[in-house]
């Protein structure tokens, strides 16, 4: 049974999501916060499998909150809530360690199977979508990526890669998914599966949202 906590400033929202989520037979909610303060302090009380996130709420925001939630160490994935005006948000709430972002206007079965994935692990945003956001808000990028090595030399943080998992990651970040990396690099998905994990172990990344952004962050894509 996936646990959910809803974090959002509006109660009807929040009521629409609940019934939405506990019609799942394998779904429950496991309480309600109306603010990123709430959200932060009950995540922590109740250790759900998805906070499921608004951006905008009185207070503490989603994104604070989000950043709390992380830092916190424990098991609870974000799923960001956003509508298309507040793509920067969704960034913000990336760089954050959230886990995924959807639109408030998706349909009930993306939101479903968008939580599905954030409980298993998995990374919410397409990689053809993780791509348009990262190039409208590239510049948003620390300049810290690239200071503690020399102009023109690799990334440190890099380093652990095999020349075929840099290669891998490149192409991720370019937004190819699994199936595409598989074929076009004449692999076995399962294969491509297991660079995918290892990229993610090596690099510390929580998910392949996660890494997608350190492949901008190095430059590795960009």
């Amino acid at each position: 049974m996936t646990t959910v906590l809803i974090a959002d400033d509006q109660p009807l929202q929040r009521f629409g999501f609940r019934m939405l989520l506990e019609s799942q037979d394998d779904m429950t909610v496991v309480g309600e916060a109306a603010n990123g303060a709430e959200a932060a302090r009950m995540a922590a009380e109740l250790h759900p499998d998805v906070v499921l996130m608004d951006v905008r709420m009185p207070g503490l925001d989603g994104i604070e909150a989000t950043r709390r939630i992380v830092a916190g160490g424990g098991r609870s994935r974000v799923l960001i809530l956003t509508t298309f005006d507040l793509d920067e948000y969704a960034y913000s709430g990336l760089r954050a360690g959230a886990s995924g972002f959807l639109v408030k206007d998706a349909l009930p079965e993306e939101l479903l199977s968008g939580i599905r994935a954030v409980a298993t692990g998995d990374a919410v945003v397409a990689p053809s979508l993780t791509r348009r956001l990262l190039d409208a808000y590239v510049h948003h990028l620390p300049a810290a990526g690239t200071r503690d090595h020399t102009p023109g030399s690799p990334d440190p943080r890099l380093s652990p890669l095999t020349e075929r998992e840099t290669e891998i990651l490149r192409v991720m970040g370019q937004g190819w998914t699994n199936t595409e990396i598989a074929e076009r690099l004449h692999l076995a998905e399962s294969t491509v599966k297991t660079h995918v994990g290892r990229i993610l172990a090596k690099t510390g990344s929580r998910d392949r949202v996660q890494a997608v952004i350190l492949a901008y962050e190095t430059k590795l894509v960009g």
